[in-house]
């Protein structure tokens, strides 16, 4: 039996790893719809997230392809409840899947709009700046981590690339992390990715007299052709990806308010140029 998932965050995931399950054993999905019995039509909607499979259908799903029992049982469990708007993720998912969530999320946005407070957007990093970031993941971990994280970035030059926004807080420029020059290098990277077609990049100067959105703390917004958007936000060890239509509309609105607030795509240029100037100078 399957469930109208309406393109949950979990229902999202879920496809992925599904998809990415189908990918490591080789199959097309027509291949797996005969050795399923199934149109392969209906495989592909639940590898989408637009509907969420049945845990029984799941655990044929990964059996016939071959994966382990460990990865069975973890894909079972996200069917049972993938239906449902939000979802709580804790560190006990694995950094790495984590990633791969954001990943299937900006895979299939048409707008993904960032509002960081404390670091630079991952689309935007360099991975040497994005190598200081993870330093608090094993040292196993984190190469594999800068490479996906890095090559995230490829969705904004693909055929349909969405419109990508970033808010960028003053004070997130003014935290060298990884050192003065590394931030002055990921500064520049910056201003250079500002000049894309699809890439606007707004900065929100310190120093506000008014509560603005943003002080409450950073947040993604995924925008999508047909379905409510997601919004997503990290913490110190989980993350949450809400799909509630009122609480999307909400931060919607939170967007709308920074795009008064924040300076202008031309001038915030200007601004990283200006303070990347000045790391170089701190760092000779």
């Amino acid at each position: 039996m399957r469930r109208n998932s309406g393109g949950t965050p979990k229902a999202r995931a879920l496809g992925a790893e599904l998809r990415e399950v189908r990918d490591t054993a080789g199959y097309s999905l027509r291949e797996l719809g005969r050795e399923l019995e199934t149109n392969h039509v209906k495989l592909q909607r639940y590898e989408s997230g637009e509907i969420v499979p049945s845990s029984e259908l799941v655990a044929a799903y990964v059996a016939s392809l071959g994966a382990s029992a460990q990865t069975r049982e973890r894909l079972v469990e996200m069917a049972r409840d993938a239906d449902q708007p939000d979802w709580l993720s804790t560190a006990k998912s694995g950094a790495r899947k984590e990633l791969t969530t954001l990943i299937e999320f900006e895979r299939t946005a048409t707008r993904i709009t960032d509002v960081t407070t404390g670091v630079i957007p991952g689309l935007l990093q360099t991975s040497d700046y994005a190598r200081a970031v993870m330093q608090r993941l094993s040292s196993d971990e984190v190469e594999t981590m800068v490479l996906m994280r890095v090559g995230r970035r490829e969705i904004l030059t693909t055929k349909n690339a969405p419109q990508f926004v970033a808010f960028i807080a003053e004070s997130a420029m003014n935290e060298p992390i990884g050192g003065h020059a590394i931030m002055a290098e990921q500064l520049r990277h910056v201003v250079k990715m500002s000049d894309w077609e699809n890439v606007a990049i707004h900065v929100l100067r310190s120093g506000a007299t008014t509560l603005h959105p943003a002080h409450l703390g950073s947040f993604v917004l995924f925008e999508f052709p047909k379905a409510t958007p997601i919004v997503h936000m990290e913490h110190y060890h989980s993350s949450v990806s809400l799909h509630n239509p009122g609480t999307a509309a909400a931060y919607q609105d939170a967007v709308t308010s920074l795009h008064e607030l924040a300076m202008s795509p031309e001038a915030s240029a200007e601004f990283i140029a200006n303070r990347a100037s000045e790391l170089e100078d701190s760092a000779s």
